[in-house]
């Protein structure tokens, strides 16, 4: 299983960016999908998930609804749309999955992407 994360770059605090995490090697529909996000200094830390074919999601509390999480099955692709971003949204971004069962904010996930650099200025 591969994941290749993209689609981070530098915007202005207020602007929008979409993270594309393309999966080889499994159908995303069949697994918990997540993103996770590390700034400079600070351990990484839960940002989204989507379960099994959509059928839930999951956000950090900071998300406070400026963030969706969703799959297209035919492109075998977890995005994370980032509206209003404020300049502590600044990190790194991972996109996750697994398929073991478990709560998508805290279970261990075993495949990860390489990482997407996400960086808001004001």
């Amino acid at each position: 299983v591969q994941l290749q994360a993209s689609g981070g770059g530098l915007v202005q605090a207020g602007r929008s960016l979409r993270l594309s995490c393309a999966v080889s090697g499994h159908t995303v529909s069949s697994y918990v999908n997540a993103w996770f996000r590390q700034a400079p200094g600070k351990e990484r830390e839960f940002v989204a998930a989507i379960t099994w074919g959509g059928s839930a999601t999951y956000y950090a509390d900071f998300v406070e609804g400026r963030f969706t999480i969703s799959t297209d099955n035919a492109k075998n692709t977890v995005y994370l749309q980032m509206n209003s971003l404020k300049l502590e949204d600044t990190a790194v971004y991972y996109c996750a999955t697994d398929a073991r069962p478990g709560d998508p904010r805290t279970k261990q996930y075993v495949y990860w992407g390489q990482g997407t650099q996400v960086t808001v200025s004001s």
